[in-house]
């Protein structure tokens, strides 16, 4: 279910539950039984983690500042080669 918005002329704005993708472009008003027209607002976003809100907020700072790179992080020990390699020929 999602919510749509509506609004009528005489009331003002209400909410509506209705499945994705069937929201006419008219509904009847619950309080004068007028006709009122859908709204097209930004959707909510308010349920966002923590995590992906700060993921989202980086990414649209990148977009016109990007962060520059000064060095290239190098790792402390390499990592373990299989066993099986140390036993192949070297050049």
């Amino acid at each position: 279910m999602a919510t749509y918005e509506y609004s009528c002329d005489r009331c003002g704005s209400f909410e509506v539950k209705v499945p994705i993708g069937t929201a006419p472009t008219q509904w009847k008003c619950s309080r004068c039984s007028g006709a009122a027209r859908r709204v097209y607002s930004s959707p909510a976003l308010t349920s966002t983690p923590p995590a992906v809100a700060a993921l989202r907020e980086r990414s649209e700072r990148s977009r016109e500042n990007p962060e520059v790179v000064t060095r290239v992080a190098r790792n402390a020990a390499p990592s373990p080669a299989h066993p099986a390699l140390a036993r192949l020929p070297r050049p």
